[in-house]
């Protein structure tokens, strides 16, 4: 069984705009090996400046005890010793973590991982090029793309050069820079292995490079380098059995971090369009149902949502959105994720095999991941599809609503449930979609639900509070 490591926590937003100009390096490169027969190959000097540029960040977050509370372990002490004693003052309990950032400008913006500060109390960072340590103050978060900004006090820091996603080709060599384990700053050497890797469940918004290049725990947030030393993407997470390096790790790729980066420092936040559709892709089966052999095929409408006000509808097969090809679900939800909501889009469909084209304006993907996420407490809910089935694997002919995911220590967690698990039926109703779940909520809402689940092909019976 794959188990990905996140590698190594979130504060208020800061409500200043403010903007950022990145350092771009140059276009178009040359790609080639070296020729002289007498020449040692080294890449020293394209990395003095990507190495000042990287910075190591150790974040604090203050826990909570599990358990009894401090007034009933009081209760339990006292009744053992007497009502007059008194226990010390309990000790606070700290959970600390380490990870990489990269510095984007020489006034202090630093772009890291999500994973790496979400829930922080505090996070210090170590600039490798002056020896010291600045306190960060957390500027944006945008867990669909696992990436975040936050900000120290300096002056005249080093910041990365940022490549470009076109010239990234299968076999470049580059190099992995971070913190690995807290042994310090490390530089690891690989190859690109792979490019637009998405369907991992790793996050929302995928479309990874994948690389060869050694990455571990404290790798994340650290950069990927080209030869020449400029930035293509920000290490993510790792395929690991073991939860060591295996050779098989996945860095978001600069473009990404690049429209991301600007939109949470000029407005801390990131505002993704939102369709209300679940897709599939096109598979040989579909070849004699449609005439174009690419794109995403429409299996579910969301109620309220900007695909049904713009009349989409169940099979419709869309090939481009605004002029731009459409050849894959994860295309679709790339392109459409990449507009503000209340963006009017075009979009390009076969519906019975006729080409025909819909205006749509878009919702607002973090006010749909909440409602989704709101129906039962503590899950995030999505629609089978090949993709979600292959991913989870379920069986292909399983039908009812995925649960995708269950945040740790939520009344879901509580109440039994877990990622994987298929919501077939709650109370008396059939469940099929997510507007079944709605109105099945609805029917006695402040009520505990008989919920009935399909876990590994065994159906077991859980109650939501």
């Amino acid at each position: 069984m794959k188990k990905f490591v996140l590698l190594p926590i979130c504060m208020a937003l800061s409500a200043y705009a403010q903007s950022i100009t990145l350092q771009d390096a140059p276009q178009n490169p040359a790609h080639r090996a070296p020729t002289s027969a007498n020449e040692i190959l080294s890449f020293n000097g394209a990395l003095e400046k990507p190495l000042q540029s990287v910075v190591n960040i150790s974040t604090k977050r203050n826990i909570e005890p599990k358990g009894k509370s401090l007034e009933e372990q009081e209760e339990i002490l006292r009744y053992f010793f007497g009502q007059n004693y008194r226990s010390p003052a309990p000790k606070e309990r700290i959970k600390r973590a380490l990870g990489s950032g990269v510095i984007l400008s020489s006034d202090g913006y630093i772009v890291t991982n999500n994973h790496v500060v979400a829930n922080a109390d505090a996070i210090v960072v170590n600039v490798n090029a002056d020896k010291k340590e600045y306190s960060a103050k957390l500027i944006g978060t945008d867990p669909g793309s696992d990436l975040a900004i936050i900000k120290i006090e300096a002056d005249n820091l080093q910041p990365i050069t940022l490549g470009d996603a076109k010239d990234i080709r299968l076999g470049d060599v580059v190099f992995a820079i971070g913190n690995p384990f807290g042994v310090g700053e490390t530089v690891t050497q690989g190859i690109v292995s792979a490019l637009n890797k998405h369907s991992m469940g790793i996050n929302r918004y995928e479309n990874f490079i994948q690389t060869d290049a050694s990455i571990n725990p404290g790798n994340s947030g650290g950069a990927l380098v080209d030869s020449r030393g400029a930035l293509i993407g920000i290490n993510s997470a790792i395929i690991s059995p073991s939860g060591g390096n295996d050779g098989v790790g996945f860095t978001i790729p600069v473009d990404m971090v690049r429209d991301v980066a600007s939109k949470l420092v000029e407005e801390g936040r990131v505002e993704r369009g939102y369709l209300g559709v679940a897709i599939s892709g096109v598979t040989d089966a579909m070849k004699g149902v449609y005439t174009h052999t690419q794109g995403a095929v429409v299996t579910d409408i969301q109620p309220g949502s900007a695909s049904e006000k713009a009349g989409l509808k169940r099979g419709d097969l869309i090939f481009a959105v605004d002029g731009k090809a459409v050849d894959s679900p994860n295309a679709l939800q790339q392109i459409v994720g990449s507009f503000k909501p209340k963006r009017q889009i075009e979009i390009a469909l076969e519906r019975d095999k006729k080409e025909m084209k819909v205006l749509a304006k878009l919702g607002d993907q973090n006010q749909a991941n909440t409602a989704d996420e709101m129906l039962l407490e503590g899950m995030s809910l999505a629609l089978l599809d090949k993709n979600t089935k292959e991913k989870f694997g379920i069986a292909e002919e399983a039908t009812g609503v995925l649960i995708a995911e269950v945040k740790s220590e939520s009344q879901a967690q509580k109440d039994g449930f877990q990622a994987g698990d298929v919501i077939i039926q709650i109370e008396n109703q059939t469940i099929a979609s997510l507007s079944d779940i709605k109105q099945a909520l609805q029917k006695g809402s402040q009520e505990p639900k008989r919920v009935y689940i399909n876990r590994n092909g065994t159906i077991v019976l859980l109650v939501a509070h």
